[in-house]
């Protein structure tokens, strides 16, 4: 059953309007548009927020919205905002994802000082094609930031250092030639290293919106 169905299985209350991907909140559906421009994992898909987590940064903090498809497919969305707003996808691989995609050692100059390393594509996995591009240029460099499984348009931010001061990570980026792919790598306190390929779309791509209630 999708999610949508199970929505309009649930008592008839009248639903909350939801006209904006930054009012999303748990519960809530997105369906993505089919257009080929997409990977085929995110074609025409229905999406389900399960958590809304926060980024801290100096300068700003971003939501991020942790959703899961009814194919299964788990991927993160945020929102771009500069001239344009733009929705960011982000998907989580795997180190032998890396390995397939990059040279290795090539991939390990992105933490080295001063941080412009250059990446060539060797070869697609089997769940990044399409998401990835064949060139990336590093433009961020070990910038610091806060992860919170909070949403900070609800709930504050702590501005004290402590347990509820959010989780410590360096982040590094890389993008195509026009932006329009990017890798995105968190090296938190404990060592462990995350990498994300991510997409920048227009926000028409979400061609529906549905509210949990």
């Amino acid at each position: 059953m999708s999610f949508f169905k199970k929505i309009f299985n649930k008592s008839p209350n009248e639903p909350r309007k939801l006209t904006e991907v930054n009012q999303l909140l748990v519960g809530d559906i997105i369906i993505l548009t089919d257009s080929f421009a997409l990977p085929e994992s995110l074609r025409g898909q229905e999406f389900q927020v399960k958590a809304v987590n926060s980024y801290e940064f100096e300068e700003k903090v971003q939501t991020e919205w942790a959703l899961i498809g009814t194919n299964a497919l788990e991927i993160f969305l945020s929102l771009e905002v500069d001239d344009i707003t733009e929705l960011k996808l982000s998907l989580k691989i795997q180190h032998e994802d890396v390995e397939t995609l990059f040279d290795l050692d090539s991939f390990s100059e992105v933490f080295d000082e001063p941080g412009k390393a250059f990446l060539e594509k060797k070869a697609d996995s089997q769940i990044t094609n399409l998401w990835s591009s064949e060139q990336y240029q590093q433009s961020v460099f070990a910038k610091v930031g806060f992860f919170h499984r909070k949403d900070h348009r609800s709930e504050k931010l702590s501005a004290y250092e402590g347990k509820d001061s959010g989780e410590q990570f360096e982040l590094y980026c890389l993008y195509n030639e026009d932006q329009s792919k990017g890798i995105d790598v968190e090296v938190w306190q404990d060592g462990d290293t995350e990498v994300c390929l991510t997409l920048f779309r227009p926000c028409s791509d979400i061609i529906d919106m549905y509210p949990a209630s």
